[in-house]
């Protein structure tokens, strides 16, 4: 009965393991161990989870514990105890689960110690037990696994990654990966940033002899990314009732920080009227508040009338532009005004009165619909038509008859038959929306062109359209102009309104179909579209800078507001080359959902198409570092003002609009926690560049007939500059013996590389990497001779601290197919293999070689002029190439020894007294392919034994002179 009872125990618990996501912590494990040996219950008595099911018998350990006989009920009985440690167990895995759905904050506050990250002085470890859920394909594909664990802040390592050791996959209720391994970062926890990243990164080995992988035709020999997660080290909370117990004693000291007074009368211990005093004094001592961050003083929060009035004296240097912008936020505020006759609602009534733009759009404002405000928004504007004279009166009925009347239009089109509509001009949306052509009054203006809609709830973009218009005001104020298309929305009712429509713009969609149905599967459409609004180059390439610097623009802007359900027929281009979005439904991070996915995957749009415009072409090219440097400019602009955003946005909450409902909606990563979000944009940005690159048959260095990668060579233990040569090709120039250890490799093998080559290499690992700090490369310029002795010894040691720093760098930048590529041998270095082993620890130059041969010359002096002629070279010891010290370059048959090279020498504005003192020098060396130049000979011949009257032709033996 014991084996029966314990074993419909283990059932159940398998159950609820397999319902929490297949998650079996280490609790349960040894538990479960237990309870088998108490009642020496075979290890596999317990049926295949995948015969379990739910249903009535799914039962409780109260009840299954009647199965018992009285004394196996006793506390001390040991079947009692393990039973007690499985409930716990169970009880601790639900908690588990349950906290995993919440944020960190929202745990309760007795599940877990909290401790002060600036008072922790330990170091930083955690310890990595098991990865669970994994796949049957994974236990038959992998035969070990690793974690890399990396710590990150501002897209960069904080440390060099940290790797687990290898382990292969263990059974016990389920398969699970199992490393219960510590790991510890070296530094202090008070010593992190607070926005700091821990980043798990699992990994997988192939198992070479499987062959069931659906790469298994493949050459696999390194690991393959499984996974990866990202979390931040620590929790940011609300201020307590401690902290602001403190910031209210301190308060004084605040005045030098203006702009946390918001937080500062959040921290106020009360509001009765025998604390006012103290309140209000400090609020008339306080420095004055910029009209921006004033506005957060208008917030429900901050209800009394005096607070509001100072803040409202604040706003009234507010521009006439500024409010137009931010109108939408004054309205909301009206319905935390207590009294009609308020501060704010006399500032309102007052700029309208003298700017019919403002009276404009508070009219049309459709809060008068709210169902619990709406009578106090008809005050407001009666007192503004009360006040406002006939004139306003006639102009602002005018508007109401015109919207009335489009409205009634656009209604009847949205619900006619289709041939009903023929007659007029619409666009073929849900909506049906109306085409409204209307004469400027501006007789020098061109026409203006609106799109009425009914049917439709616009305020949510008007919201989003006020956000990108703040955010290119602040960008433009920085000196960052990105281009960006700015249109109107007006909503004129409950759901309905108006677009502005951008001239000469058209969707992706309607672009990418005009090159076929498979439009946008291909690189070349938006190219060859602006190519044919603009055929000129310069208009081609104004055009291509225009894209650039709107598409990061935009990148930004739909990042941060959350802007989803981004497809080619809500993204349009001008014929300018300017990219700009439309309709925003959705934002703030709630996608469109497919069943129970999120329909949108990536966090911004940038598809190849649009890659391939920035890069001018298939690779990437330095414009792309461009775009990645403007969106990281555009979008650290809009990170300091965060504050304002959350603001405006907190402000917008009571407006009804269905995706910023409460606070809660405001919790979208991108402005809750911005500096995190910052890491996760940028590390976006690196992936994307990584779309560009050449396949791996094509080059990615000049110098490398293709692409390889780590997975083909295998990985690098060590990488040096070993030594260097001079060569000859046709120039003099030095070439660096890179000396590489792999792993799994004993020996060492050489490659051999330019000075241009190295920096090839950085030039563009900066291009694909913008935002890792890289390690430094060697200067190029070099005052005086670049190809000499002196120089290739600095650049040696150069190169290889820059090795070192490089090797030593991330993962993503150590181990790219770029580094690999650099790396993996060519012909020339299979050529030059042996020579690499047995050169020593330093150059010299030349090397000895076989001393031989003879050189013909002529020499003659005519008009000033010095002429001398090699005309033969005999009797070489069978070298393939030679070389003489003028710099002259000469292919020989192997087979030869002898050559008539005819190199001529012209020396101009010597007279021939001058010449008598200078000796001619000649040195013959070879020139094999990337080895060593090996000294043959030379002659030295002094000009003074020479009749500079007459030509001299005549056979000179080559002798073992002073090279220099």
């Amino acid at each position: 009965n014991q084996h029966r009872a314990v074993d419909q125990v283990i059932k159940a618990v398998r159950k609820i393991c397999s319902a929490l996501d297949g998650v079996e912590t280490p609790a349960v494990t040894e538990a479960v161990k237990k309870l088998k040996r108490v009642v020496n219950l075979p290890r596999n008595k317990s049926a295949d989870v995948n015969s379990l099911y739910f249903g009535n018998d799914f039962c409780s350990f109260r009840e299954l514990t009647v199965c018992f006989n009285v004394d196996s009920l006793n506390p001390e009985n040991p079947v009692q105890v393990s039973l007690d440690h499985l409930t716990a167990a169970i009880y601790d895995l639900l908690r588990l689960h349950a906290n995993s759905s919440k944020s960190s904050a929202d745990w309760p506050q007795s599940s877990r110690s909290i401790k002060e990250a600036w008072t922790a002085a330990e170091q930083l470890q955690f310890t990595v037990y098991a990865a669970h859920g994994i796949s049957s394909n994974w236990v038959s594909n992998y035969e070990k696994y690793y974690l890399i664990c990396s710590l990150s802040h501002n897209g960069k390592d904080l440390f060099k990654p940290i790797q687990s050791k290898k382990v292969g996959t263990y059974k016990n209720f389920f398969y699970l990966i199992k490393w219960d391994e510590l790991i510890i970062f070296p530094i202090q926890i008070s010593q992190l940033p607070l926005e700091s990243i821990l980043h798990l990164t699992l990994f997988g080995i192939l198992n070479q002899s499987s062959g069931s992988s659906p790469d298994s035709n493949k050459q696999r020999k390194g690991p393959e990314t499984l996974g990866k997660v990202s979390l931040t080290l620590f929790d940011f909370k609300r201020l307590s009732k401690e902290d602001k117990v403190f910031l209210w004693e301190k308060r004084y000291y605040c005045f030098k920080h203006p702009n946390c007074l918001p937080k500062i009368l959040a921290s106020a211990p009360n509001w009765k009227w025998a604390n006012l005093a103290k309140t209000y004094s400090l609020l008339h001592q306080w420095p004055p508040l910029c009209p921006l961050a004033a506005l957060e003083l208008l917030d429900a929060k901050f209800a009394d009338q005096e607070v509001r009035s100072l803040a409202v004296s604040w706003i009234e240097a507010i521009s006439d532009d500024e409010l137009t912008d931010l109108l939408p936020q004054f309205v909301q505020a009206l319905k935390y005004e207590i009294y009609l006759n308020s501060s704010l609602v006399r500032f309102l009534l007052s700029r309208a009165l003298g700017n019919i733009q403002i009276a404009h759009s508070l009219l049309l404002k459709d809060a008068l619909h709210d169902t619990h405000f709406g009578s106090r928004y008809e005050h407001v504007l009666g007192a503004l038509l009360s006040v406002g004279g006939k004139g306003l009166r006639e102009e602002l009925s005018k508007q109401m008859k015109l919207v009335q009347l489009l409205g009634g239009v656009a209604e009847k089109v949205r619900q006619a038959s289709g041939s009903a509509r023929q007659s007029c001009s619409f666009f073929s949306s849900n909506a049906m929306p109306l085409k409204v052509t209307m004469v400027n009054a501006d007789p020098m203006g061109e026409e203006i062109n609106v799109m009425f809609k009914v049917g439709e709830d616009l305020r949510q973009d008007m919201l989003a359209l006020q956000m990108i218009k703040i955010m290119d005001k602040i960008w433009l104020k920085e000196g960052l102009d990105l281009r960006m298309v700015i249109f109107k929305c007006l909503s004129t009712g409950r759901d309905r309104g108006m677009v502005e429509l951008v001239p000469a713009s058209d969707t992706l969609r309607k672009i990418q179909v005009e090159y076929g149905v498979t439009g946008s599967f291909k690189d070349k459409p938006l190219a060859e579209w602006l190519r044919k609004y603009n055929p000129s180059e310069e208009e081609y390439e104004k055009a291509s800078e225009n894209f650039i610097y709107s598409c990061a623009g935009c990148c930004v802007a739909t990042y941060v507001l959350g802007i989803c359900d981004r497809h080619n027929d809500n993204i349009m281009l001008r014929s300018t080359g300017h990219m700009f979005h439309i309709d925003f439904g959705k934002f703030l991070g709630h996608a469109q959902m497919f069943g129970s996915f999120k329909r949108d995957r990536a966090p911004f749009v940038l598809t190849s198409d649009m890659a391939y415009v920035i890069n001018g072409g298939e690779r990437p090219t330095i414009r792309f570092q461009l775009f990645v440097d403007l969106c990281c400019q555009a979008y650290n602009l809009i990170r300091k003002q965060t504050n304002l955003f959350l603001n405006l946005l907190s402000l917008m909450i009571p407006s009804g609009l269905p995706e910023l409902t409460s606070i809660q909606d405001l919790k979208y990563s991108s402005l809750g926690s911005i500096a995190t979000k910052f890491n996760f944009f940028i590390h976006n940005l690196a992936q994307l560049r990584f779309s560009g690159l050449p396949s791996n048959d094509e080059p990615i260095l000049s110098f490398s007939p293709k692409t390889y990668s780590f997975r083909q060579d295998g990985r690098i233990k060590e990488a040096s500059v070993f030594t260097y040569h001079k060569k000859y090709n046709p120039d003099k120039h030095y070439i660096y013996v890179v000396r590489i250890l792999r792993e799994g490799h004993l020996e060492p093998s050489f490659v051999f590389r330019t000075f241009d080559e190295f920096q090839e290499l950085h030039n563009k690992l900066s291009i694909i990497f913008p935002l890792w700090k890289l390690p430094g490369f060697p200067n190029r310029m070099v005052l005086g001779r670049t190809h000499i002795k002196d120089v290739a010894a600095k650049r040696k040691i150069e190169l290889n601290s820059y090795l070192q720093n490089l090797m030593n760098a991330s993962t993503d930048v150590a181990e790219c197919d770029l580094v690999c590529t650099f790396f993996h041998p060519l012909l020339r270095d299979e050529k030059a293999e042996g020579i690499a082993r047995s050169a020593g620890a330093g150059p010299f130059s030349p090397t000895l070689g076989q001393i031989g041969g003879a050189v013909k010359l002529s020499v003659s002096y005519r008009n000033g002029t010095l002429f001398i002629m090699v005309m033969h070279i005999k009797d070489l010891m069978g070298l393939t190439q030679i070389h003489m010290s003028r710099h002259t370059y000469f292919q020989i048959p192997t087979k030869h020894r002898n050559v008539k090279p005819k190199l001529h020498l012209v020396y101009n504005g010597y007279s021939k007294e001058t010449l008598r003192q200078k000796e001619l020098q000649l040195s013959v060396l070879s020139a094999e392919s990337l080895r060593e130049n090996f000294f043959l000979g030379g002659i030295t011949l002094p000009l003074k034994d020479f009749n500079l009257s007459k030509e001299t032709v005549k056979w000179y033996q080559l002798t073992a002179a002073t090279y220099l």
